[in-house]
């Protein structure tokens, strides 16, 4: 019987740990496995988030946000900056992510991305793009 379980259930989380383990392993591959979340916060309030994986090469960014008042004040920037010096030097090649046309392309291709794919939808705001960076050594 499939249910449904939180997405930090501990016990979920032990399976995926070993099976991703082994079966790197088993094809010579380093998992390097490694979750990340970091937080701005300011007299209790989070202004911005960006959290994600790390695992094999890649660093994937799952989510970045930036309260509305903080917006444009670079810190989505220092956020994704964190990221990169974190796992510099740490055996990972780039970052990762995706975004839709109306939430931060131009905002992530400023910061270096490149667009590898996109996934176009005949609403444009929900085209999915796909973008990379070089982690810098």
């Amino acid at each position: 019987m499939i249910k449904r379980v939180e997405v930090d259930d501990p016990k979920a989380g032990e399976f995926i740990n070993k099976e991703f383990s082994d079966y790197a392993s088993k094809n010579d591959v380093v998992l390097n496995y490694d979750d990340f979340c970091f937080i701005e916060e300011e007299d209790g309030k989070i202004l911005g988030v960006i959290n994600g994986r790390a695992y094999y090469d890649e660093v994937h960014v799952n989510d970045l946000i930036v309260d509305r008042s903080c917006r444009r004040s670079g810190l989505g920037s220092r956020l994704v900056s964190i990221v990169e010096e974190t796992y510099k030097n740490r055996g990972y090649a780039k970052i990762t992510l995706t975004t839709f046309g109306f939430q931060a392309p131009e905002f992530y291709k400023k910061l270096g991305f490149q667009v590898e794919y996109v996934r176009e939808n005949k609403d444009p705001k929900l085209s999915k793009y796909f973008l990379c960076k070089a982690i810098p050594s």
